[in-house]
């Protein structure tokens, strides 16, 4: 091998080809990314700066941000945002992750036939299809449903939950449908914090819920972080279970983000509007991953 000016000849071909073997066993997913998931997602982005619909015209204009600003006029779309916000922190932030928490710690606790029965019980609502799922709650809240039976039998007032409490009957059965998720999380998380620790503790006289601040809550701190933002990103995109259950009614009262778009663009086929709404959407979600990203890497 020869050299030529203090190189050696050859050196920069043979670490080319080491960079192909190395990036060729992943090229195939690569491509099919940017096929599959690139492609679309780049389209989606064209469409929302254009006025395209599904029907009434044959030519699609570009319209710059027309489809943000009508968005941010729309009196609709702020009241859908509001309404993703309550139903994001009521069922994901709230009820799920605490529900989660709960019955981790609880299951922990608890016999080997109660742990065996009540993870079985919530693991099947989580594996139920969500179309199957929507279906089970509306029979529950509907004004001769379940919820209102057993409240004529213990004589409390009963009502139609789905009118008067449409938000919150949707955020319950997100609850109902997604605590499983976060039971897994914090039942790993819960395991693996050191037994000797908490009973140092106990020793000095900690109480049970100050342990559990103090304590179990900053050691599974990446835990709750992680099972936070996941479970925040998959209820911003809930639509099938507020769709089947109310439609995102009564008039707009349980009308998130992710039903106002499927309005737009399928049901008033402004194709371009509502994909742009998609946008918004997707913001939100990356926005909320940010900070969940950051408020992980505060040292406790």
């Amino acid at each position: 091998m020869r050299r030529s000016g203090g190189r050696v000849r050859g050196a920069a071909p043979r670490s080319v080809r080491r960079s192909v073997l190395r990036w060729a066993p992943i090229a195939p997913a690569t491509l099919l990314l940017a096929l599959f998931l690139a492609g679309p997602i780049g389209y989606c982005v064209w469409i929302a700066f254009t006025n395209a619909q599904l029907t009434g015209s044959d030519t699609t204009d570009f319209v710059g941000l027309a489809n943000f600003r009508r968005a941010f006029a729309d009196e609709n779309f702020r009241n859908a945002v509001w309404l993703t916000l309550v139903f994001t922190f009521v069922s994901a932030v709230v009820g799920q992750n605490t529900l989660g928490l709960a019955l981790a710690g609880l299951m922990r606790s608890a016999s080997r036939p109660v742990r065996t029965l009540t993870g079985a019980l919530v693991i099947t609502a989580w594996v139920v299809p969500e179309i199957v799922a929507a279906f089970l709650l509306y029979a529950f809240f509907r004004r001769e449903g379940t919820l209102n039976a057993v409240l004529d039998l213990l004589h409390l007032p009963s009502q139609n939950w789905l009118f008067t409490l449409p938000i919150l009957a949707v955020s319950f059965a997100n609850v109902w449908r997604g605590t499983a998720f976060s039971m897994l999380i914090y039942s790993a998380a819960l395991a693996d914090v050191p037994q000797d620790v908490k009973e140092a503790a106990e020793v000095d006289g900690a109480s049970g819920v100050r342990r559990l601040w103090h304590i179990t809550l900053p050691l599974i701190r990446r835990s709750i972080g992680t099972n936070l933002m996941l479970n925040t990103l998959s209820t911003l995109s809930v639509f099938g279970l507020i769709w089947a259950m109310t439609r995102g009614g009564p008039g707009n009262r349980s009308q998130t983000l992710p039903v106002f778009m499927y309005d737009q663009a399928f049901t008033n086929s402004l194709i371009g509007y509502g994909t742009a709404v998609a946008l918004l959407l997707l913001l939100v979600g990356a926005l909320f991953s940010v900070v969940y990203l950051r408020l992980m890497k505060v040292e406790v």
